[in-house]
């Protein structure tokens, strides 16, 4: 989770005031969300010649930005009523209001970005089955007997696979006892979640 930014990050936010474009405030607060932005040399200059101001106040202006951006998406704030009221009294009214419109344009994107770069489980995103009948086994017991094939088809998160989406297909042999098994625990989720999502 991305920490409030504190008060002397926020006076650091002013050095904004020295842009001659609004335009170039908006670029510097897209450039600043990204994780790679603390440290970057090219965003660096372009903050120095921007605002004439030394790296060192363009370092903290970039961290600053960075850190209320990414406040903004981990606690979900949507209205500018929220986003305003981080800001200290005193703080400039027109740069306070057109901070929070420029994180408001750019939320949904940066929301996507953010659950885009986490790691996480692989997705189911196709199943298909069939049923068929054991015709020949090495078992006499097993002649005849009913099976479902079940096909998954899984997306392997980007992250740990280079940046690719790779996907790849599980085949699983069920007989009817562990496919009335399955069944039972995927009712047992459903209506778990269904719990969840009611509340």
């Amino acid at each position: 989770m991305a920490a409030a930014p504190s008060e002397e990050q926020f006076a650091v936010l002013q050095i904004l005031l020295k842009a001659s474009k609004k335009d170039e405030i908006r670029h510097l607060c897209q450039e600043c969300f990204l994780s790679s932005a603390n440290g970057s040399e090219k965003l660096i200059e372009d903050a120095c010649s921007t605002l004439s101001v030394a790296s060192d106040e363009a370092k903290q202006l970039i961290c600053s930005l960075h850190s209320l951006s990414r406040h903004v998406v981990h606690q979900g704030l949507t209205s500018p009523e929220e986003i305003l009221s981080l800001f200290p009294e005193g703080f400039h009214q027109n740069l306070k209001n057109l901070l929070t419109k420029i994180i408001l344009e750019n939320l949904s994107a940066w929301r996507n970005e953010v659950q885009a770069s986490q790691i996480s489980l692989p997705r189911l995103i196709d199943m298909d089955w069939r049923v068929d009948i054991k015709t020949s086994s090495d078992c006499v017991s097993r002649m005849a007997v009913p099976t479902c094939l079940l096909q998954l088809k899984i997306q392997e998160d980007a992250a740990l696979c280079g940046n690719e989406l790779t996907t790849s297909a599980l085949t699983i042999e069920l007989n009817k006892q562990t496919v009335d098994t399955m069944l039972d625990g995927l009712g047992r989720i459903r209506d778990q979640l269904s719990a969840v999502a009611n509340k």
